[in-house]
């Protein structure tokens, strides 16, 4: 019997791997030797747009839709209920379809009741399906993903994306949860963050390039591969550096090859609210089991508390006023588009 397309998705993932060239490398801490706090003041609660949140790690989305993906989802899922993460599913559509598949997603709801739980659908859904999905997971929040090169590349995939900003204004505007607009690593760049300022979305996940390869995985399904298209895309560091010229801080989560707490935290000083993490955590869920998964998740805090009291900065919003300097093709590709990167290597001050 032939394995579905979500399982399919999953196993190339982690054959293939992460690039780990997300463009954080290129930031610098600016050292701060009189930091004035400790481990036991640091507070990683923070907030995306109307969402609060008790760690600044996020679940983001990866699988759901068939049978074989259930126990990842519920896995995930009870991870999330017992460390305090907010989780997205993965995309809904196949449920909105096929209902026969609904409790791979539904799963995550029954494990952690009382949690955050993202909703999630392609920008090809309109608000009957945006509202539909809500309501299958008596979701927290909507993520809609934005996914072109992948849908161009993937054999089955959709060929026309016309009246997509429309519709996200549509759902936006409909749905009774915040709504998050996600790329699934390709990046969102300013002008596609003004575009969707402008019809109402409060809040980006920038999915920058770094992490899982969509373009790849969609290559090895073909039976004529484009590889031409492998590196498509925009990394992190640098979709977070567009999306945060047109979107205040408090509005962007960052995604996209982030594996560790040092650069989960560079990302959170630029200006992250919050660093959603997938195939990271898929690797670790699948390899090693669900209580690894917990222990990495534990070494995250641990790192994030550990550097957020060497910079002096007792808050997710207190990271946002300490310097990093910006260096490599990171600050090659800003002085090209016009970003300026100089304030943030002199902003704040160390007195706290």
């Amino acid at each position: 019997m032939r394995i579905s397309r979500k399982m399919e998705h999953v196993l190339h993932a982690l054959e293939l791997g992460q690039s780990g060239q997300q463009g954080l490398s290129d930031i610098k801490f600016v050292h701060n030797c009189l930091p004035e706090t400790s481990t036991n003041a640091i507070a990683l609660t923070t907030r995306i747009g109307d969402l609060i949140l008790s760690s600044p790690i996020f679940i983001n989305a990866m699988t759901g839709g068939a049978a074989e993906t259930e126990s990842i989802n519920r896995e995930l899922a009870i991870v999330a209920r017992e460390k305090g993460l907010a989780m997205a599913v993965g995309s809904q559509m196949s449920a909105i379809k096929n209902p026969e598949v609904a409790s791979s997603y539904q799963i995550v709801r029954r494990e952690n009741p009382r949690g955050i739980v993202v909703a999630n659908l392609g920008s090809e859904a309109d608000v009957e399906q945006a509202l539909r999905a809500v309501d299958m997971i008596e979701a927290s929040a909507l993520q809609i993903h934005l996914n072109v090169m992948q849908e161009l590349i993937m054999p089955e995939g959709d060929r026309s994306f016309i009246g997509m900003l429309k519709r996200i204004e549509a759902i936006v505007q409909a749905v009774h949860v915040p709504v998050i607009i996600k790329e699934v690593g390709f990046g969102i760049m300013r002008e596609n963050a003004q575009q969707l300022a402008s019809i109402g979305v409060r809040i980006l996940d920038v999915g920058g390039a770094g992490g899982t390869n969509f373009a790849a995985i969609e290559n090895a399904r073909r039976s004529a591969p484009i590889d031409w298209l492998n590196d498509w895309g925009c990394p992190t560091s640098t979709a977070l550096l567009e999306a945060l010229s047109v979107y205040p801080r408090g509005q962007v989560l960052a995604s996209g090859g982030i594996t560790n707490a040092l650069q989960a935290c560079k990302a959170l000083t630029l200006g992250a609210s919050a660093i959603g993490m997938a195939g990271a955590f898929l690797r670790v869920l699948r390899l090693e089991g669900t209580e690894s998964l917990m222990t990495f998740i534990d070494e995250l805090h641990e790192g994030l508390t550990l550097i957020m009291t060497a910079l002096g900065a007792p808050s997710v919003p207190d990271l946002w006023n300490r310097p990093v300097v910006i260096t490599g093709e990171t600050a090659e590709w800003c002085r090209a588009r016009g970003i300026d990167i100089h304030p943030y290597a002199n902003r704040g001050s160390w007195s706290n």
